[in-house]
């Protein structure tokens, strides 16, 4: 009898505390949207941040980013999905340890960027990278035999030297990629000239680096991301954050 008691108490403050955080979002609040690990496209968290936009009680938005960054799709994808939500309300990201190269794409889609003294962002490029096996393969005695349409068909290849034609396929897709990473940098950054040169380099900075070349707009963490939230709107003083 002890027992039975004991797992319905424990299962009654389950379900409360699932039904509390679904109350939450049933008033008005702060939306916090994790960005964590590796960047790629994601059905389901274009779909979630497609509700977050349309929830009238969702008030404003947190985007709260860990992210050493991803594919450039994928970034693509988050970054769209984010700005359709500043479309509709107020968003800020709040950089923790590190929003790099995609994590950084996220961070500029919100209208203010908070990151910590130490945090590490930037990292603005982009790479391709695939190994070169034809020397292990040669040692093993192993061959490997293609028949492919054209020249550039299935390049790079791990299994046989990258020929000129395809390696300057390959960087003209990465330059392509560059130039739309640079040019969102400059655009939602206000950077141009030399002040976008010196920070598109591929290098990362810390937080308070990061903030002196223009890259984030203020140190600290989710209290100064909350009231900037609050400075824009006064209705959202005192409001709950809640994760989405």
């Amino acid at each position: 009898g002890v027992l039975v008691t004991l797992l319905l108490i424990i299962g009654l403050v389950v379900i409360a505390g699932l039904w509390g955080g679904d109350l939450r979002r049933k008033r008005p609040h702060v939306a916090r949207v994790a960005v964590t690990g590796l960047i790629t496209d994601d059905r389901d968290r274009d779909l979630l941040l497609a509700e977050l936009a349309e929830d009238t009680e969702a008030r404003a938005v947190i985007v709260a980013i860990n992210s050493p960054g991803g594919t450039t799709a994928g970034s693509e994808a988050l970054f769209d999905s984010l700005r359709r939500i500043a479309a509709e309300k107020p968003v800020v990201a709040q950089i923790g340890e590190m929003a790099a190269s995609g994590g950084y794409v996220a961070a500029i889609a919100a209208d203010h960027v908070v990151a910590r003294g130490n945090s590490l962002t930037g990292s603005i490029g982009v790479i391709m990278e695939y190994p070169d096996l034809t020397e292990a393969m040669s040692r093993l005695g192993i061959g490997w035999e293609t028949v492919r349409s054209s020249e550039l068909k299935a390049e790079p290849s791990p299994f046989r030297p990258t020929s000129p034609a395809a390696r300057a396929l390959d960087e003209a897709m990465v330059a392509d990629s560059f130039a739309w990473f640079r040019g969102l940098v400059g655009e939602r950054r206000g950077l141009e000239g030399p002040a976008l040169d010196a920070v598109a380099t591929g290098g990362v900075f810390t937080g308070r680096l990061a903030a002196a070349n223009g890259l984030v707009d203020e140190i600290g963490g989710e209290p100064e991301a909350v009231a900037w939230l609050e400075s824009r709107d006064s209705a959202l003083e005192g409001l709950d954050v809640v994760d989405w």
